[in-house]
């Protein structure tokens, strides 16, 4: 069974806010929880991404083009679009502190899909939220 703070941290991510808790149970059984060390890259501008991350505790740092555009922390998912189509990152994150992260690789991602077929829904309709949100900021 996964732990509690796992699926409460999941859950905390818009991305999975939607999931109900078998469906969080289903993506945490299938994480790892890692310690990133403090000035690590979680991930680096271009190199073809094959994992999400969910900060779990600690603060990161996001670069885009080596320019700082935010700072994240517990709550925050990065790297998910790796689990979508496999292309160059975005941008860089960086641990600012120590961090704590569960991380879910492209075969679970996948496996997850396969074997809990209504999260599917909910994935694409929150990634189309965040889509509209971004739109919105961009265009008005």
């Amino acid at each position: 069974m996964a732990r509690q703070t796992h699926l409460d941290h999941l859950a905390s991510v818009s991305l999975f806010s939607a999931c109900s808790k078998k469906e969080l149970q289903a993506v945490a059984k299938r994480s790892d929880e890692v310690t990133i060390p403090a000035g690590r890259a979680l991930c680096e501008q271009g190199a073809i991404g094959r994992e999400a991350y969910v900060i779990m505790s600690g603060k990161a740092e996001v670069r885009r083009n080596k320019k700082k555009v935010a700072e994240i922390g517990p709550g925050t998912c990065v790297g998910e679009l790796a689990l979508l189509d496999h292309q160059p990152r975005t941008a860089s994150v960086i641990a600012s502190t120590d961090l704590t992260v569960l991380v879910i690789g492209v075969r679970e991602f996948s496996a997850i899909l396969d074997d809990v077929p209504p999260i599917t829904h909910k994935l694409m309709k929150s990634m189309a939220s965040k889509i509209r949100e971004l739109d919105t900021q961009a265009y008005g």
